[in-house]
């Protein structure tokens, strides 16, 4: 049995982009057994890349498998979305259950993006779940890795 209940869960997301500071990315990734792993690589000013690992509870992972499943980005394609370019790429990969999923398109700017693409329902789902992740994984790292207590 996995941290999320019964069935395999995981998801993994990757945002970056090959730029004059060289390869830029955000990835994180939740593991069926509740590991977080989390990098952020930016070098710009000589940034260092930062690389984080928690393990959320069981009870976390139902939530997260709660907002996956409620946005019903398992019923989306990507076929209409944009290729990705040269401003960066966008990657989304999930495990639910006997479901696997990989999406791929550009790296989105705003919801005007979504709106003038040729499949808005569909990549305003992911638009709307990337941000929800989003959140929920910088909340994660930032209250874990929290240096002064409040």
């Amino acid at each position: 049995m996995n941290a999320a209940g019964n069935e395999e869960f995981y998801v993994r997301y990757y945002v970056g982009h090959q730029g004059k500071f060289g390869h830029e990315f955000l990835e994180f990734e939740f593991r069926p057994d509740g590991k977080l792993r989390y990098a952020n690589n930016s070098n710009y000013k000589n940034d260092t890349m930062i690389k984080k690992e928690v393990f959320v509870s069981p009870s976390m992972m139902a939530e997260l498998k709660r907002i996956v499943a409620d946005s019903e980005i398992m019923k989306e394609d990507d076929k209409l979305w944009p290729s990705s370019d040269r401003v960066g790429r966008q990657e989304l990969e999930i495990v639910l259950g006997n479901e696997h999923i990989s999406f791929a398109t550009a790296k989105i700017g705003s919801l005007i993006d979504v709106q003038e693409s040729k499949d808005p329902e569909a990549l305003r789902v992911f638009y709307y779940l990337i941000q929800d992740l989003k959140c929920l994984v910088f909340s994660l790292i930032a209250l874990h890795f929290k240096i002064k207590p409040i």
